[in-house]
């Protein structure tokens, strides 16, 4: 599940020391364009989210996860035979429906085996494999652009999900059972998607879920333009991407080992918060010009550890969250649930990228504005107790 999940994270991430090079060969008039690349990966996946996971609840989990993988791999390929930007973009939005099926169907498979802290414990180890991936991810791009051009990076992505498919294929068995399959009928569908909004508790997950993401989005596509441009340092971008990825990786640990014994809500409110005040002190530092200019990257470098903290002691937990009451339709919760924080997050990473002046300022301010907003809404998330069996020591636990 874990290297599933991270296909998402090696293919945004790999992308990274690519697109310099892609906006000079591809569109020279306008290199900027060149992040359209992320967007329209993530677009692609925000779509595809919507289908995945009720076709999972009609067919099965694995026929879906292999089918996205194998629509992912085409995607890929073509990107490789690629002539204009145009084309790219059209076969990344195609790559993003595919990398949709393994994202999302994971989450529901999951939720098939597991259930409340269970599952946010289980989710927590899969970050922690998640994250090892986004710190591998830019060296790895950087290496094969440097042997094979940034073309190469595409097939390096067919091989990733090629790995991951056959070993889904071989290993996992199905874990949603045939008589618990729901047709795909368009009423069905609406009555299911009016039951996962219309639970007070999982709308509020999915939009504090929704900023979450948006931060971690804006983050993702506004730090190699701060590190080149505010830091001059873009050639060591890669290393110290890594590095972060590594130390943030820790609190997904953290997470697994805390939250049967304090809870998720109580984990997503302070992890929320802490990172909230660190970006308004910095944000307010750098708008006042009162950070030396010795403590300006570790100062950001400490931030950036955090920005991605936060997505080990939140994605996770506010997942279990929001699927503790749609086990009974796990799939299309999963869809639903995946579908409306990816697309809307990107909508809140947009024009705090956008507004990118060669400081760290605006993506600090946006952050801080973001999880002002998180916050107050995590003020009112509730954890429903459930009683599950513990796989890991054998014992009911609530």
């Amino acid at each position: 599940m874990a290297m599933l999940s991270a296909t998402i994270a090696f293919s945004i991430d790999a992308m990274l020391p690519a697109l310099p090079e892609i906006g000079r060969e591809l569109s020279p008039a306008d290199p900027n364009a060149a992040q359209l690349v992320i967007v329209a990966f993530v677009f692609g996946m925000g779509i595809g989210t919507l289908f995945s996971g009720p076709l999972s609840d009609a067919v099965g989990r694995k026929p879906v996860m292999i089918g996205g993988a194998v629509v992912y791999c085409v995607a890929a390929i073509l990107c490789t035979l690629a002539p204009d930007l145009k084309t790219i973009l059209a076969a990344r939005v195609l790559q993003g429906l595919g990398a949709s099926g393994p994202r999302v169907v994971a989450q529901a498979m999951i939720r098939d085996l597991y259930a409340g802290r269970g599952m946010a414990r289980v989710s927590s180890f899969i970050m922690m494999v998640f994250t090892l991936v986004p710190a591998i991810a830019p060296l790895m791009g950087a290496f094969i652009i440097a042997g094979f051009g940034w073309r190469g990076v595409f097939w390096a992505f067919v091989l990733f999900s090629t790995v991951s498919a056959l070993w889904l294929a071989l290993r996992q068995p199905e874990t949603l059972r045939p008589e618990a399959r729901r047709t795909l009928r368009l009423t069905r569908l609406i009555a299911a998607l009016r039951e996962v909004l219309g639970h007070a508790n999982v709308r509020r997950a999915i939009i504090v879920q929704t900023l979450t993401f948006g931060t971690l989005f804006a983050t993702i596509t506004s730090v190699q333009p701060i590190y080149d441009i505010a830091f001059g340092m873009g050639e060591s971008f890669p290393v110290w991407f890594g590095v972060i990825a590594l130390l943030s990786g820790s609190a997904s640990f953290l997470n697994a080992r805390l939250v049967v014994r304090v809870g998720m809500v109580w984990l997503i409110r302070r992890a929320v918060a802490g990172h909230m005040c660190l970006s308004v002190v910095l944000a307010a530092l750098w708008f006042a010009d009162m950070v030396p200019m010795s403590l300006r990257f570790p100062l950001f470098f400490v931030w950036q550890v955090g920005s991605f903290a936060l997505a080990g002691l939140t994605i996770g937990n506010l997942n279990a969250i929001a699927m503790q009451p749609m086990g009974h339709l796990a799939g299309m919760a999963s869809s639903v649930i995946s579908a409306i924080s990816t697309i809307l997050a990107v909508a809140v990473a947009a024009p705090i990228g956008l507004a990118f002046d060669g400081t760290p300022f605006p993506l600090m301010a946006g952050v801080a504005l973001s999880l002002l907003v998180a916050l107050a809404i995590a003020a009112r998330l509730q954890e429903e107790p459930v009683q599950i069996e513990d796989p890991f020591v054998g014992q009911k636990v609530r």
